[in-house]
């Protein structure tokens, strides 16, 4: 099977070389692509400097455009599995021959990568803590799926899942939303657990301010997918061809 690597990236200069080189070194047989989001800093040119696949967005998308960019980019090159991890250097690359093996058995549709199963490594801060505990209960209640870390960016999808979302994917926040997506389209959902380290360079984009707007959104974001009727094979095909 062809396995990428999706890496969004904006303002990691400091942190993205070590990503890839962990890539590089614990699953060679993946291949990888840098969605350089629009980055204010020397991202861009750090990519070029160390000769590092990158796509370079000119403008900032968001991590929702950044990721979708990264689902078209393996749907056109014909990838069976696409694992998204952070450019922050927080997910640890020696997790992804693991994570993709679930994808590969046919076992499930999508694997997400969770740190608070075995609740070992980094915990996140407590009032994130509270957040994803919400998202958890919203979800359990929207589609049944009990998702202990529905904010993780940490996660592998299969050639099902990589043409839906690379026409359709949430734009802001789009990691608990992208769970009632796939509920809906009655595809099966696996949490692993995984160990996450503290993002090594940076700060998150979300203070205290933007996670009130944060869980709002998104809650109605969920409400409003959950409502919405279920495209047919027939109408998803219609927007493949017409792209």
């Amino acid at each position: 099977m062809k396995k990428l690597v999706i890496i969004p990236a904006y303002n990691e200069e400091k942190s993205i070389v070590k990503v890839v080189n962990n890539i590089k070194k614990y699953a060679p047989d993946f291949d990888y692509v840098v969605i350089n989001d629009g980055s204010l800093d020397s991202t861009l040119d750090v990519c070029y400097k160390n000769k590092i696949n990158v796509v370079n967005l000119p403008v900032n998308l968001g991590i929702g455009g950044a990721m979708q960019t990264g689902y078209k980019y393996a749907y056109n090159y014909d990838y069976d599995i696409a694992v998204q991890i952070d450019g922050d250097g927080q997910h640890d690359p020696q997790y992804l021959n693991y994570i993709a093996s679930f994808i590969e058995s046919g076992q499930v549709d999508m694997v997400i990568g969770s740190r608070f199963i075995d609740k070992q490594g980094f915990q996140s801060s407590f009032m994130r803590r509270i957040g994803i505990r919400y998202f958890q209960m919203l979800l359990k209640f929207c589609t049944g799926f009990n998702i202990t870390d529905a904010t993780s960016g940490f996660r592998a999808c299969n050639r099902d899942i990589i043409k839906y979302f690379s026409q359709n994917y949430p734009k802001d926040y789009p990691e608990p939303e992208s769970i009632v997506m796939i509920s809906r389209e009655r595809l099966r959902i696996k949490e692993i657990p995984v160990v996450m380290k503290e993002r090594a360079t940076g700060v998150s984009s979300i203070n205290a301010i933007k996670s009130i707007y944060y869980m709002i959104k998104v809650t109605l974001s969920i409400l409003i997918s959950r409502i919405k009727p279920r495209k047919t094979e027939e109408d998803w095909e219609e927007v493949y061809n017409e792209s």
